[in-house]
């Protein structure tokens, strides 16, 4: 099925983050969201190991596509998720057993012998990662505590697809997807690893392709559930910090780097330095929305965010900047120990902070300095973009403003995801609008970095 001549005038995207599902309605002529909905993406933690609620999104997807095309009529589909995560079906296409959260640390009980098979960095552009963040150690985990589950499975698709193939019935894997540190990608080579052949899956895994491509039209169940027209296309689907990306590599030239923020905070370089990456420092090779490698780093930013102000909406007073200035009030990595260029370490203060106010303004300033870290250990240049939530913290941005030499843009959307993900059906235009921050040097805050700086050994 051939993409549309011109992109739909209005396009659902159903997008799964880690922390919410959502399905946004982009008006494909402006590239806004006209509508959006969301629902708590919580684990299921019952037998047989945690697991998303993959039932409950469908059943929340089908409602308000129902809802969406009644009151805006949809034209089109498209779909962006987290990265490591995979769905194994069946042969009669059920599911062949829940979908692991990747945060579960069964994988580490077989890390040892999975470590043997899995190819190296240099094939794939992914860091071993702990818990079920590569997917190879997923499904090696998977297979060795069901013996069965091997043979029961007939179909392994990434997460994108799997919400295309219960909308069209067709089966694929996406590039994006297969990038995301999943040891089952040779970003250089645009083909599966030697980590497939390896695990027995060469039969079972969906062809891969590129993001932009069509996956199908609707079925007709789909389309007398929702009221679409049987004809709606649905695009392949897309890794969602890939969707952040894909609207300036569309619209941009020359270098510049992407920060996409949420539960993980993960930057990409386009054009920039070559650099060797360190695994070591959770560095990796992304494949983009044209599987292309694209070098990235990432740490759990807004996880990180949300574990330290501890439920606190307090504004920071002028008084708590001043102070934590002053004093060196600082957030040492690493909040989540697990992953960052900082993994392995605790966090901790170098003295704790007198109020709410002093706590989130040093947290703002850790955020940022995670960030330069990441940005700099892929070689990025050129202008940075914030995507997603962090581009509303303006001491965030302040701190990112002084430390990245080249300017600072804020996307003018609320949600890259969802705007990229409708992109994957234009492939070409204008991307999006952002807009630079132009400030002033601050010579305190200029200050203060260094001073984490040297704390953290940089």
């Amino acid at each position: 099925m051939s993409a549309p001549e011109t992109i739909p005038r209005h396009i659902a995207v159903t997008d799964v983050g880690k922390t919410n599902a959502k399905l946004a309605l982009v008006d494909g002529q402006s590239l806004r969201e006209i509508a959006v909905v969301t629902r708590p993406n919580t684990v299921l933690m019952d037998a047989p190991y945690p697991h998303f609620d993959l039932e409950g999104h469908w059943a929340f997807f089908l409602e308000h596509l129902r809802a969406f095309h009644a009151s805006h009529g949809i034209d089109a589909i498209s779909v962006t998720t987290h990265g490591a995560s995979v769905v194994l079906l069946d042969a009669q296409g059920a599911l062949a057993t829940p979908m692991l959260d990747y945060e579960h640390t069964g994988p580490d009980d077989t890390a040892t012998r999975y470590d043997a098979i899995r190819p190296p960095f240099a094939e794939t552009g992914s860091p071993r990662l702990p818990m079920g963040l590569n997917v190879g150690a997923q499904l090696y985990w998977l297979f060795d505590q069901d013996p069965e589950l091997q043979s029961r499975t007939a179909h392994i698709l990434t997460y994108p697809q799997y919400w295309g193939y219960l909308m069209t019935g067709n089966m694929a894997t996406d590039i994006s997807s297969l990038g995301c540190h999943t040891d089952l990608w040779d970003p250089e080579a645009g083909r599966f690893s030697t980590l497939v052949e390896r695990l027995g899956l060469t039969d079972k895994i969906a062809p891969a392709h590129r993001s932009f491509d069509i996956l199908g039209a609707i079925t007709p169940e789909i389309a007398a559930l929702t009221g679409l027209d049987p004809r709606t296309p649905v695009v392949c689907g897309i890794h969602d910090s890939n969707a952040s990306l894909l609207p300036h590599l569309i619209g941009r030239e020359g270098a510049f780097s992407v920060i996409s923020t949420g539960t993980w905070v993960i930057a990409m370089s386009v054009n920039g330095a070559s650099v060797t990456l360190d695994p070591t420092r959770d560095t990796l090779i992304n494949a983009n929305a044209y599987g292309q490698p694209v070098p990235s780093a990432r740490f759990m930013g807004g996880r990180e965010f949300d574990m330290i102000r501890d439920g606190s909406n307090l504004v920071p007073t002028p008084d708590d900047r001043a102070r934590v200035l002053r004093d060196g009030v600082m957030l040492l990595p690493a909040v989540v120990p697990q992953s960052g260029p900082f993994a392995g370490r605790r966090h901790s203060w170098t003295q704790t902070p007198k109020t709410d106010g002093e706590r989130i303004f040093a947290l703002s300033l850790y955020l940022a300095l995670m960030t330069h870290t990441c940005l700099d250990l892929i070689g990025a240049a050129g202008p940075c973009v914030v995507e997603g939530p962090f581009g509303a913290n303006a001491d965030y941005l302040a701190m990112l403003d002084v430390l990245r030499g080249e300017g600072v843009e804020i996307a003018t959307s609320s949600t890259g995801t969802s705007v990229g993900a409708a992109l994957l059906f234009a492939k070409e235009g204008a991307g999006v609008a952002t807009v630079t921050r132009a400030q002033p040097p601050a010579p305190n805050l200029i200050a203060y970095a260094r001073h984490w700086q040297d704390c953290v050994g940089i």
